[in-house]
């Protein structure tokens, strides 16, 4: 099958070629890798190709899946868990089928959400700066005790799941919302509760579930006024789980102590680039950076070698099964 890989990065080529080659039938398909996201610009690079591979900030919408249909795509092969940024309506209109990844490494995702807990706590990041400049001082980069504080993990799956293990390694108090809750959860030590309970008693939330019309802006500005003072909220997981302009007027006011970000509502045109020579022209963004209890990485917490080679594997062998008429052995969130 000939695939056009959109967004593609030379760790993509490097591990979708790897588990092409060591697939079941070795070297089965035919991977070109285009840099530019898919989008109704750039459409056009997907004729002639047999199907598509897109990850998070590729925009398929339904314009972009009528241009598939009519190439004649059969699939589209997302090589992320995530799928918000599929019109899955019109792929269902067109007969297109979406393939996702939904298990690489819970562990990434997790010890990323706990590395920026860390960080932001004990003020790594500032203290790594001061040390460059030679400063030793340690006034401003108090922390706290993680032992015996209250976090809660919105979203059990997991990584939920695997979050909820290493913070009970630090001795806290975990808290978990998930609508469909799996008795996991509860054999790990954590308490279920409800989202109303999330907000007034923790001293941590950290975001583990998908962007869906339930969970659009599940941090806003009223969720926020029920939180503690000083809460540090933590989002690995998709960006419009925040609305970013309530955020920084609570981190502006105190209401919001920290903030680690992996993700951004508004990320689409900036993560996975390099932009260093350029002005920045998100002024939300912006000023997101100005304040020094916010910690942003770029989109990274999926980004181990474990994770990569799982990923390519999963959507190598999504592409196969559809090739092959397997359909229950895909991956699929439609299915035709």
């Amino acid at each position: 099958m000939k695939v056009a890989v959109f967004s593609a990065k030379p760790y993509d080529v490097e591990h979708l070629n790897n588990a092409n080659a060591n697939s079941a039938v070795k070297g089965e398909h035919e991977f070109t890798f285009l840099e530019p996201h898919l989008n109704q610009q750039t459409v056009a690079l997907a004729q002639g190709y047999d199907a598509i591979c897109g990850f998070v900030n590729d925009t398929i919408d339904e314009g972009v899946v009528e241009k598939l249909s009519s190439y004649g795509i059969k699939l589209i092969a997302m090589r992320c868990a995530g799928f918000n940024n599929v019109d899955l309506d019109a792929c269902e209109k067109h007969g297109l089928t979406v393939a996702r990844v939904p298990e690489y490494s819970p562990y990434a995702v997790a010890e990323h959400a706990a590395a920026l807990i860390l960080d932001l706590n004990r003020n790594i990041h500032r203290a790594f700066a001061r040390i460059r400049e030679n400063d030793y001082s340690l006034n401003g980069l108090m922390g706290f005790d993680l032992h015996n504080k209250t976090i809660s993990v919105v979203g059990g799956g997991k990584i939920g799941q695997t979050l909820i293990k290493i913070m009970k390694g630090f001795g806290c108090r975990v808290l978990c919302y998930d609508p469909m809750p799996s008795d996991i959860i509860t054999e790990l030590g954590a308490e279920l509760v409800s989202l109303d309970t999330v907000w007034t008693e923790s001293d941590i939330i950290s975001l583990h579930c998908p962007l869906v019309r339930s969970t659009y802006h599940i941090i806003n500005s009223n969720t926020i006024s029920q939180m503690k003072r000083g809460v540090m909220l933590i989002n690995t997981s998709r960006g419009g789980l925040i609305d970013t302009p309530a955020v920084i007027t609570a981190l502006k006011n105190g209401k919001v102590g920290y903030l680690g970000l992996d993700v951004y509502e508004e990320e689409a045109e900036l993560f996975f680039e390099d932009y260093s020579n350029q002005v920045l022209q998100d002024d939300v963004f912006a000023r997101l950076t100005t304040f020094n209890n916010v910690v942003i990485t770029g989109h990274q917490a999926f980004f181990t070698r474990e994770a990569l080679q799982a990923i390519a594997e999963v959507t190598v062998q999504n592409i196969s099964c559809f090739c092959s008429g397997d359909f229950e052995s895909i991956c699929l969130v439609t299915s035709h």
